[in-house]
Formats: C-alpha cells, sequence, structure tokens
C-alpha cells in the first residue's frame, strides 16, 4: 500500500467578469421588458409582474460580489439572456478541455510531473460537454498523458468524490501519478432570467494531482482519508444535462429544463448532513477541531459556510480559518472547494492538519483529511 498525497493544484481563470451591478441592469431590463410584452395579464391578475433585482438582494443572499465567465455578452443582452458559444467542429478541442488543459498544466508544474507521468486522469466535473467520447480522454489526449482516463458526475461533490477515487487507485498501487479535472461551464445551464438564482454561478476550471508520497518533489499534503456520501433529493435540480449551444430560445427552453433550486429546503436539509458528515470523518481518524487549521468549503453560500465552520470548529471561525472565495468567482460547482485550497494553504507549516469538502445535488457529501508536509 501507497500514501497518496496531493503534490500540484491549478486553477484556470477566464479573463471575462460580470459584476453584480451589471448583472443586475440586465436582469432589470428583461423584467421590464416582459412585464410591457405582458402588461395586460399582470393587470388583469392573469400573471405576477417580474420583480426587479438588486446588488443588496444578490449580496445578502450569497456573499456574491461578482463571477468569472466565459461569455458575457449574451447573459448581459436582455434579448437573450444566456452565454453564446459557437458550435464547434467535431474534429475541433472542446471548450472544456481548452479549460481543463490550462488548469492541469499549471497543477503539473507546481508538482514537477510532466505530463507523460500521468496515468489516471478523471474529468470530475456538474456539467459535462457531451456525454461521448468521454471529455477525460480528450483531455488526456491533449496532455499527453498515458494509462486511462474516465468522466464523474456528482454535481458540486464531483472533485472531492473524484480526488476520493484517485487517491484509492494510488494507494492500492493500480496507478501512481492522477490529475483530477474540473471544468466548470455552470453559466450554460444557469437560468439567468430567474431572480431567485440568476446570480448564484460562474465558470473556472481546475486540477489536481495526486500521487505517491514517495514520489513527491516538494511541499504536499497527504491524504489522510476520504469519506463521502450521498442521499437523494429533488430539491437540486438540473433536466437539461449538457451544454447549452447558441441559439435562440425555444420549445426546448422550458423553465424546468434549467437549474433549480428549493433553497430553503436545501439550507435545512443539507447543513446538519455536511456537518454530521464532516465531524463523524474526524472522530473517526482522531482529529479533532484543535487539530483542525484549516476548512475548504464548496463555494456554494456564505451563510452556508459560515453555519458549518461554526459547527465543526464549535466556535466562530477566526480570520483564515475558513476561506471563502466565491465573493469573487461565485458558486463554481465542484471547483469550488479546490479554488479555496489552491489559494488557501500555502502558508500551513508541517504538521498542520486541514479538510476539504464539497456538498450538493444528490445530495452529496465528500470530505479529505488532509496533513501537510
Amino acid at each position: 500500500m501507497f500514501k497518496p498525497v496531493i503534490t500540484g493544484t491549478g486553477v484556470f481563470t477566464p479573463d471575462q467578469v460580470i459584476t453584480n451591478e451589471e448583472l443586475v441592469t440586465a436582469f432589470n431590463a428583461y423584467a421590464d421588458q416582459e412585464n410591457a410584452k405582458h402588461a395586460e395579464a399582470i393587470a388583469a391578475g392573469e400573471m405576477a409582474a417580474l420583480e426587479h433585482s438588486s446588488t443588496d438582494f444578490i449580496y445578502k443572499a450569497s456573499g456574491i460580489e461578482q463571477r468569472y465567465v466565459i461569455d458575457k455578452s449574451g447573459v448581459l443582452d436582455p434579448e437573450v439572456m444566456h452565454p453564446l458559444f459557437p458550435e464547434r467542429d467535431d474534429e475541433a478541442p472542446s471548450l472544456m478541455a481548452e479549460m481543463a488543459v490550462d488548469a492541469c498544466t499549471k497543477a503539473l508544474a507546481q508538482a514537477g510531473v510532466t505530463a507523460d507521468e500521468i496515468d489516471l486522469v478523471i474529468c470530475a466535473a456538474s456539467n459535462l460537454e457531451r456525454a461521448y467520447p468521454a471529455v477525460a480522454i480528450e483531455i488526456q489526449q491533449a496532455l499527453g498523458a498515458g494509462g486511462f482516463a474516465f468522466d464523474m458526475n456528482v454535481a458540486c461533490s464531483s472533485a472531492t468524490f473524484g480526488i476520493q477515487a484517485a487517491a484509492d487507485m494510488v494507494r492500492s498501487g493500480s496507478v501512481q501519478k492522477a490529475i483530477v479535472v474540473n471544468p466548470e461551464i455552470c453559466s450554460a445551464h444557469l437560468e439567468w432570467r430567474d431572480r431567485d438564482c440568476h446570480f448564484i454561478f460562474g465558470d473556472v476550471a481546475t486540477a489536481t494531482v495526486i500521487e505517491r508520497e514517495e514520489d513527491a518533489k516538494g511541499d504536499h499534503f497527504e491524504i489522510l482519508s476520504t469519506r463521502c456520501a450521498t442521499q437523494f433529493s429533488n430539491n437540486i435540480r438540473n433536466n437539461n444535462g449538457f451544454l447549452r449551444r447558441s441559439r435562440p430560445y425555444g420549445m426546448e427552453d422550458r423553465r424546468d429544463m434549467q437549474f433549480m433550486q428549493n433553497g430553503r429546503k436545501v439550507f435545512k436539509e443539507v447543513l446538519p448532513m455536511v456537518s454530521s458528515h464532516i465531524l463523524g470523518h474526524m472522530a473517526d481518524n482522531g482529529v479533532t477541531s484543535t487539530d483542525l487549521k484549516r476548512i475548504w468549503l464548496h463555494q456554494a453560500n456564505k451563510t452556508m459556510n459560515d453555519f458549518i465552520g461554526k459547527k465543526v470548529l464549535g466556535r466562530t471561525p477566526e480570520a483564515g480559518e475558513q476561506p471563502n472565495i466565491l465573493q469573487d468567482y461565485a458558486n463554481t460547482s465542484s471547483a469550488g472547494s479546490i479554488i479555496a485550497f489552491s489559494q488557501n494553504s500555502q502558508d500551513l507549516q508541517p504538521g498542520d492538519h486541514g479538510l476539504i469538502c464539497s456538498f450538493g445535488a444528490g445530495y452529496s457529501v465528500g470530505s479529505i483529511l488532509v496533513r501537510k508536509h
């Protein structure tokens, strides 16, 4: 048996940003347009007028201030309200592969590993660009990696579930070096015309290199233990299941085919599930709240993260103990906890313990206990 360790991480960040102010301006223009179009029905009480959004509403509901996206032009156009992705030829690289290769290249450089040393590629994401051939295999080819590759979808927990799978294979000896990559184009599955959720998501890609401890070339994090759990719920759902291309709204564009959630039920049901999951995982591995120097949580909602951090530590987390990045990136699904880990782990000292945790639709929750070396 071998000890699996994390030796490198990488983050691809799109160069386009949508601020809350820009988003509100576009949404309110769309709402005014729809209300004018249906003025008679609204006056007759046959339908409700669309409410305006506001920056205060968005920040209080989520803690989000902006989000990175692949395309902002379509999202901010009241006549379109979704990203515009030109159709690509089947022989051209997919958008997800392009994002993934950027994140993987950065992670490999940090680990001091060449792509041809990788013998496992897992593309773990909530919104895959196609059903098959696997995006992971395309990424494998683009990188020049060996071995094998496969896709995985456990919604917002995809990264932690992917890391568990890779760590288990490294531990058993079936692979030597793996990379788990999480390209998330969440903007293509969000209903930007819905006031209750139009601000939630952003686009990004992250990558994590996992290999045997004996092969690590520098600072690294030992994966002490992983734990995953699922419980079925319809309270977060997406029936669409594909990356939306540039096309007009039509019969296929029903509201129930895009991201939907019952936020209050999610808050009430997921928080105790995640808190008890983490505490049980820690207890079974002899890790106490005083041992834990850092918690890198799924970046969905600041209030949710603050609640979980307080439950796990038994007190309000101090500055830096539970870093949030969602104010800048918004919810990036499976990639969120890895962004937080990548950007807020270098200062930990040898022997320090930390925990990466993601949670979301399914319901699903995955946690990874790590120790700095």
